[in-house]
């Protein structure tokens, strides 16, 4: 019975498959965060409104109470939304530049 199977070290071995096999490693890691993201996600909608109704029944819906650890949470979620899709996913990256270029181009054709 063989408990490992490997294979021998082959010195001609293409480097591009390791490359390959890299680039599938960051592309997992990324799925893997963002489905971590969205299970947080749907834990905190989830927890969030259980407490909030039950907190609201019996204590009333007025007041910061029922609604603090949504709050705080919801703090964390964000933090934790910009750190899988990172700070330029509402604007992108090169979003500033065609800002410029459109304002430019307006007042471009206003002048003319």
């Amino acid at each position: 019975m063989e408990k490992y199977n490997i294979e021998p070290y082959d010195e001609h071995k293409d480097s591009r498959d390791f490359k390959k096999e890299e680039a599938y490693l960051r592309a997992k890691k990324k799925v893997d965060a963002i489905v971590g993201f969205y299970w947080h996600l749907a834990v905190y909608v989830i927890v969030n409104l259980f407490l909030i109704i039950l907190i609201g029944v019996n204590a009333g819906f007025s007041g910061f109470g029922p609604y603090a650890t949504a709050t705080f949470w919801g703090i964390g979620l964000v933090f934790h939304f910009l750190g899988v899709f990172g700070p330029n996913f509402f604007f992108g990256e090169d979003w500033e530049s065609k800002k410029i270029d459109e304002f430019m181009e307006k007042e471009r054709e206003r002048w003319e």
